[in-house]
């Protein structure tokens, strides 16, 4: 059964920086695209950053410049590398893959997600 799981996260200062990851466990064929949201109290869930092909990134305005996110395609994983932390930055993170199984099928997955606390 193929899942997602998130390390890292944690509390920071603001200005501090902090790296989540997430590895997919599990027999997949190959990667279309992982990605990293965020829902903080009493908000929607957002999308943070996106990458596509192992390659094109995507990245929401409120995080742009200080974020970055990769896909390791060998070890099957995913970080999110976050600089700058500014309270607003709290939330639960949330890592999602889109997923081709061995048996031709294209899915979507989810992590059980990781708190991000920024405060001084």
């Amino acid at each position: 059964q193929v899942q997602l799981v998130e390390s890292g996260g944690g509390l920071a200062q603001p200005g501090g920086s902090l790296r989540l990851a997430c590895k997919i466990t599990g027999s997949i064929f190959s990667i279309a695209s992982m990605a990293w949201y965020r829902q903080a109290p009493g908000k929607q869930r957002e999308m943070v950053a996106r990458i596509t092909a192992g390659t094109t990134t995507h990245y929401a305005d409120s995080v742009k410049g200080r974020f970055t996110i990769s896909e390791d395609n060998a070890n099957e994983s995913s970080d999110l590398h976050m600089s700058s932390l500014k309270p607003e930055d709290t939330a639960v993170y949330y890592c999602n893959a889109q997923l081709v199984v061995p048996d031709g099928y294209q899915s979507d997955y989810w992590g059980q997600g990781t708190q991000v606390t920024v405060s001084s």
